[in-house]
């Protein structure tokens, strides 16, 4: 349990993975759900459980720059660099636009020493900032 989670944080967590666990058993592809426990497991520390599952929506909706968004930050939080690095690239080409909040995002914070983290931030830039012109 993370410091900042208190002990009803982390019981409620818990009931609600489990909820949502018996839920994805019957509805295997249930989009909603596995985006839902996705989150959840990246809330919790569970980073496994939440790459298996952003790996799962990636392949149901392939052409979704949030899934493939959410993919990369799995695949850093795994230290899965090379993985993560490409998963955020594809979540640019597929539309993905949101600068500030890649430069600030925590879970990204494995790949700030990378200098193709820069590169991706400057191709982002460039593609938000340049359009305002």
């Amino acid at each position: 349990m993370s410091k900042n989670r208190t002990h009803g944080q982390a019981h409620h967590d818990a009931v609600e993975l489990k909820f949502l666990e018996k839920i994805l058993a019957r509805l295997p592809e249930d989009l909603e759900v596995l985006q839902a426990l996705a989150e959840l497991y990246t809330q919790v520390g569970k980073y496994d459980e939440g790459l298996v599952n952003d790996i799962k929506l990636s392949q149901l909706m392939p052409n979704d720059d949030l899934v493939w968004y959410n993919l990369g930050c799995s695949y850093a939080l795994t230290k899965h660099f090379d993985e993560a690095f490409e998963a955020l690239s594809k979540s640019i080409d597929l539309g993905y636009g949101d600068y500030d909040w890649m430069k600030g995002d925590t879970d990204l914070t494995n790949l700030r020493d990378d200098p193709r983290f820069e590169s991706l931030l400057n191709w982002l830039y460039s593609l938000c900032y340049e359009e305002e012109r």
